[in-house]
């Protein structure tokens, strides 16, 4: 058995370290979900508008930087080989600027995963988004062994349809889903491989990957 000597040794997954030039993608350590709930705070949509699966920015000031920390500390509790969501800060010259996420169920055999994301509005409309997703796909193909990633946007959410496109996923069908109550929205769903993932000119760094292989089943 490994011994331990730092969180990382409890919990390999904040080990991990993504960079690609000036962003980085850390894991998110409780010292910055502090920084991301107030992050959440300030915006990441306008208030007719709503990206998500579940409404969860909606809740009120307080209580949203709250509900933002007690959903990260679920997902490290839950965190193994059978369903693991690894939760990623985004941060640009060393600012937090968003979350970027990779969720799987039963990996070791399907090797397919959802890529999710936000990023607060004042960063918005900078290409960070492609850089954040092009980064996660770039950690998952290159180091995690997947075969493919998944996504998905409502219909009425270009900027992250556009992204799409740029990375080089292509169309996988359209859900028909409740957003927000009483309301029909039309979720278009997505599909990434390895050899339709457009990359950019900017190398992928990626240090304590092993680490996270060995905790999620796969290296024996």
């Amino acid at each position: 058995m490994a011994r331990v000597t730092d969180l990382a040794s409890l919990f390999p997954p904040f080990g991990l370290h993504v960079r690609a030039g000036s962003l980085e993608l850390r894991p998110l350590t409780d010292d910055l979900l502090v920084g991301l709930g107030a992050l959440a705070e300030r915006g990441i949509h306008e208030p007719d508008e709503m990206p998500f699966y579940f409404p969860w920015s909606t809740a009120p000031r307080g209580e949203l930087a709250r509900n933002t920390a007690q959903y990260h500390w679920r997902v490290r509790s839950s965190f193994g080989p059978e369903a693991w969501d690894l939760q990623l800060g985004v941060l640009v010259d060393g600012e937090l600027v968003g979350c970027q996420g990779l969720t799987t169920h039963d990996f070791l055999v399907t090797r397919t995963g959802e890529t999710g994301s936000w990023l607060g509005q004042e960063f918005q409309g900078r290409g960070i988004g492609t850089r954040m997703r092009r980064a996660i796909c770039a950690l998952a193909f290159d180091h995690l062994g997947f075969a493919e990633v998944t996504s998905g946007a409502f219909l009425d959410n270009p900027a992250s349809l556009a992204v799409s496109r740029k990375v080089g996923y292509r169309a996988d069908g359209v859900r028909r889903l409740k957003r927000r109550e009483g309301e029909l929205a039309l979720n278009q769903q997505l599909v990434l491989t390895p050899d339709t993932f457009v990359r950019d000119d900017q190398p992928v760094e990626v240090t304590g990957a092993e680490a996270l292989r060995a905790f999620i089943g796969l290296d024996g």
